[in-house]
């Protein structure tokens, strides 16, 4: 659940609102915009809250399958800086972004119907014949479908983050961040919320119908409020074209701009890849815990299925806060990467908050610790968000949308897997249910030591300067596609 998308802060200020001609997004546009934010966090509630502990808990179906089947959603990562490309290069409808979106959502939603019907034939193949070769071949398509569906995840995600780019500039963007983000936190706490009741009371023989139903009226509403969310904003507010045309080039020969010419801009620094590292490990470090959160709720204090679906509302709900504040007046105070450095440790001594807790089995204290923990994810979400913001080029913002979004997906990818391994690991090693589930919380304090380190080397200065020289000299070597003349200003 880390950000996703990039901007042109850099150079927002060469571009003022008397310039492109664009009206500024009001602040109710901005809340509407974070439905978006919202129904993303309720399906991923969905597939990684839920059906994930039903897999595991209720169906008995290794964490290690379950882990690694649901992170195929995300070992399609590299397709988010394919379909940030796409939206930049070809408009459908005269649109660059809310078409993607739209049909990304559609598809979706629609799918994760499916794979909770995948699910259903893989428990029966478990209990007809044991674990056969028919049985991981209904692993396999489990995989699979879960790597369909998170195709149709990047293709709305990361077209949706280039146009909340479009659409801002330097006087408004760190607002936008701070109100769509807080949103992915009430849409987590809306998505256990709605969960846990249509799940209260549930027993095996319900089991099966209560989650039919569950997945079949939250993803409808899910696509409705996608639609709400952004229509019309792209045609009154997205500064895409004039941006381009401010920068020199021409916008009805968009298709000149290649995806080699993109990336050669994107991997002209070596901040970039080091900001790319940081990520990796700031993703692993958060959520490693991801896919054995609601089990340990279960296993370790003795849960059902609705009440460990309510965890996430105490770590979303401390998240939503200390996000908030963490946009709107810590990073303008003490600054992006000092807020970064802290969320990172404040999320070590929430994680050994959690290894702790297992050994006292007082849920009022796991809940104590799950808001504490939701507090770190914020400050450290906030802080790396705001930093992005700084990592970008306005030239090829959907493509730096797509690479951030990469990191952000790999790093979910393996920790997705990784935790249902290690949970595992930890039960072959120790046996004993608490010392199981706290060998992945120890796991990710060790992480986020290693993104503490590799955070002090991450400069904007030299990034900005690096991609500059980049673009100029691109531009310099295809005259045939016409100059780019960017100001001597950008830096």
């Amino acid at each position: 659940m880390t950000p996703d998308f990039s901007s042109q802060q850099s150079t927002a200020q060469q571009l003022p609102q008397a310039v492109d001609g664009k009206p500024t997004l009001p602040l109710l546009a901005m809340f509407r915009l974070g439905l978006v934010q919202m129904s993303l966090g309720i399906m991923a509630i969905l597939m990684l809250g839920i059906l994930n502990q039903i897999m595991i808990n209720d169906l008995a179906i290794p964490a290690t399958f379950v882990g690694g089947s649901i992170a195929m959603y995300q070992v399609v990562a590299p397709s988010r800086v394919w379909f940030g490309q796409l939206s930049d290069l070809r408009p459908i409808l005269g649109f660059h972004r809310t078409p993607y979106v739209w049909i990304g959502t559609g598809l979706f939603t629609a799918l994760s119907f499916g794979i909770v019907q995948i699910v259903w034939g893989l428990n029966a193949s478990i209990e007809a014949v044991g674990w056969t070769g028919l049985s991981y071949a209904w692993v396999a398509f489990l995989a699979a479908a879960f790597a369909v569906y998170g195709l149709c995840v990047s293709s709305t995600s990361t077209p949706f983050f280039a146009l909340l780019v479009d659409i801002s500039d330097d006087s408004n963007r760190g607002k936008l961040v701070g109100i769509v983000w807080s949103m992915l936190t009430i849409g987590i706490a809306l998505g256990a919320g709605v969960g846990s009741g249509l799940l209260r009371g549930v027993d095996p023989s319900t089991l099966q119908d209560a989650i039919n139903r569950l997945f079949s009226i939250v993803p409808a509403c899910v696509f409705g409020l996608v639609v709400i969310a952004t229509w019309g904003i792209e045609a009154q507010y997205s500064r895409f074209q004039e941006r381009v045309q401010a920068q020199g080039s021409l916008p009805e020969r968009e298709d000149r701009v290649t995806l080699g010419r993109a990336w050669r801009v994107v991997s002209a620094s070596r901040q970039t890849g080091i900001f790319f590292g940081f990520l990796v490990l700031l993703i692993l470090g958060m959520f490693l815990q991801q896919p054995i959160l609601e089990p340990f709720g279960r296993e370790v204090f003795g849960l059902d299925a609705s009440g460990s679906a309510l965890l996430n509302i105490y770590w979303s709900l401390g998240s939503l806060v200390s996000l908030s504040l963490t946009g709107f007046v810590f990073v303008p105070r003490w600054g992006k990467i000092p807020m970064a450095r802290l969320g990172c440790g404040l999320l070590i001594a929430s994680l050994l908050g959690l290894v702790a807790t297992g050994f006292s089995g007082d849920i009022n204290l796991l809940r104590l610790a799950l808001v504490f923990f939701g507090v770190a994810i914020g400050v450290a979400t906030g802080g790396s968000i705001s930093l992005m913001l700084d990592l970008t080029t306005p030239r090829t913002s959907g493509t730096f949308t797509g690479l951030w979004g990469l990191a952000q997906a790999m790093a979910q990818a393996i920790s997705t897997l990784l935790g249902g391994a290690l949970l595992d690991l930890g039960r072959l090693l120790f046996g004993i249910p608490r010392l199981a589930y706290g060998f992945p919380f120890v796991i990710e304090v060790l992480i986020l030591l290693a993104a503490i380190g590799v955070l002090g080397r991450v400069n904007v200065q030299q990034f900005r300067a690096d991609t500059q020289r980049a673009i100029l000299g691109s531009e310099a070597s295809q005259p045939e596609t016409g100059s780019l003349a960017l100001s001597s200003e950008v830096d």
